[in-house]
């Protein structure tokens, strides 16, 4: 689900993979398309500037510094990919006290590896994604564990129905149909309830006020554990620091406090581009499909990856790109001013009333119907009702099964013959990782499935029909 849209990741690679592998995946893919050779590696961008004539060309200036010298250089476009995860938020006023803290405080950006905090009282502060992971990291080595949250939240399994991966089993067009057909109180209710069969959130402390679609849950599949152990206790957000000790709003307090992990997230900013390029509004950058700037005389520059879908963003970040090159090239014309300021204005209204209020809430959006909507600018989008008429076998998967990227390849520039055959053996690659002692297959059910799946296709019509 994080591959590129026309290179699938080699199917033995885990589904989970170590940053490694993804390193490793990344060079494959340079290598591939023989991309080595148009990247300058240790390159300091120092400034993007207009050129004096931009109304016209819409070039602009770019000087970089390499060993220590400037460079300037001339550039018809320019694509901005440094993302949202840039500088480290440490939310320090927010907490009495924290200049009189004695022990060492870091950013969860520092930490790299457990060894070096063995035997040490650790409070992790935040829990999203970082939070948690660092918090099971550190617990099988340290004294002792504390988490703070301010908020709660919802925890989710990577590991899903039947063993498959969590994007796999719910980012489908099936599931993303349901979920725009059925009130979201009632998505709200099946989604708690399912979460709190694998554990009752508010019994381990980290229940949060808010519903379940109303802010992005984290995947921390090990929280449990660490916590029933005893390995992680759970605390509420911070009062007060002292000298050698925290005092938590509860009235607790935890003294002998060793290290304080600020995983707090990160704010972002773009200090080389020229004052006016980007403008900012209360921490927000307004970007016509979070991807242009809606005031700039000509459309040449492009921000990729400043958004934060709930999935993988890689492929998010292709399809931002495909979508540019080509509005950079002229093939594709980018609306009125005003017609893209009301675009962003209706979307940081949905997301308003959508989510809780967050560091990076305009900055949320949904997998599915993100990637349909970059799609359909391109020209990308799969026709399901086409599909279903020339080819019911690939239309199944592409409805029912995971939308995976290689689904943006099926048609239209830059289409990818190899993408059929990709998405129907996707699932073949996704057990593959898995599945290395094979067992005898079982046939008992072999008539049952085949009944299922002649039952479907005949549904399939339907289903779609209501779908377009």
């Amino acid at each position: 689900m994080m591959c590129y849209s026309d290179f699938p990741i080699p199917e033995d690679y885990p589904n989970y993979m170590h940053n490694s592998k993804v390193m490793e995946y990344f060079r494959m893919y340079a290598k591939h398309f023989d991309l080595l050779r148009y990247i300058n590696f240790k390159a300091c961008v120092c400034s993007i500037s207009k050129r004096p004539d931009f109304h016209i060309s819409g070039q602009w200036e770019v000087v970089t510094e390499i060993y220590g010298k400037q460079e300037p250089a001339l550039f018809d476009a320019v694509l901005v990919c440094t993302g949202h995860h840039v500088d480290p938020y440490f939310p320090l006023d927010s907490f009495p006290g924290v200049e009189k803290f004695k022990g060492k405080i870091i950013h969860s950006r520092e930490y790299k590896h457990p060894e070096k905090f063995q035997d040490k009282r650790i409070l992790v502060i935040g829990l999203g994604n970082s939070g948690a992971d660092i918090s099971v990291d550190l617990s099988h080595v340290t004294k002792q564990v504390f988490l703070s949250t301010r908020t709660g939240t919802w925890v989710v399994n990577r590991v899903s129905d039947d063993g498959y991966p969590l994007d796999v089993v719910h980012f489908t067009r099936f599931k993303n149909f349901l979920r725009h057909l059925l009130p979201t109180a009632l998505i709200n209710l099946w989604g708690e309830k399912k979460l709190n069969t694998r554990f009752n959130h508010e019994n381990y402390g980290i229940k949060p006020k808010h519903r379940f679609l109303s802010r992005y849950p984290i995947a921390a599949d090990d929280l449990p554990n660490a916590i029933i152990a005893g390995r992680v206790l759970m605390k509420p957000n911070i009062k007060e620091f002292t000298e050698r000790g925290i005092i938590f709003e509860d009235g607790s307090r935890e003294e002998n406090m060793d290290v304080v992990i600020f995983a707090t997230g990160y704010s972002y900013s773009f200090p080389f581009i020229e004052e006016g390029v980007i403008k900012t509004s209360a921490n927000n950058i307004p970007l016509y499909k979070f991807v242009f700037p809606p005031h700039l005389e000509k459309p040449t520059l492009a921000i990729i990856g400043l958004l934060q879908p709930l999935g993988a963003i890689m492929p998010v970040s292709e399809l931002q790109a495909r979508w540019a090159t080509r509005v950079f090239k002229g093939l594709i014309k980018l609306p009125s001013e005003d017609v893209m300021t009301a675009d962003i204005a209706k979307k940081v209204k949905y997301n308003q009333k959508r989510y809780v209020p967050s560091q990076h809430t305009s900055l949320q959006v949904q997998y599915v119907d993100h990637m349909d909507e970059l799609a359909s600018l391109s020209g990308v989008k799969p026709n399901l009702l086409n599909l279903c008429l020339t080819d019911p076998r690939l239309a199944w998967e592409v409805f029912f099964g995971p939308c995976s990227p290689m689904q943006f390849r099926l048609t239209g520039p830059g289409k990818w013959e190899g993408a059929r055959n990709a998405i129907l053996t996707q699932r073949e690659r996704i057990v593959r990782a898995t599945k290395t002692r094979a067992l005898q297959p079982c046939t008992d059910s072999c008539a049952i499935s085949i009944l299922v799946k002649v039952l479907g296709c005949f549904a399939l019509f339907a289903v779609i029909l209501a779908y377009l």
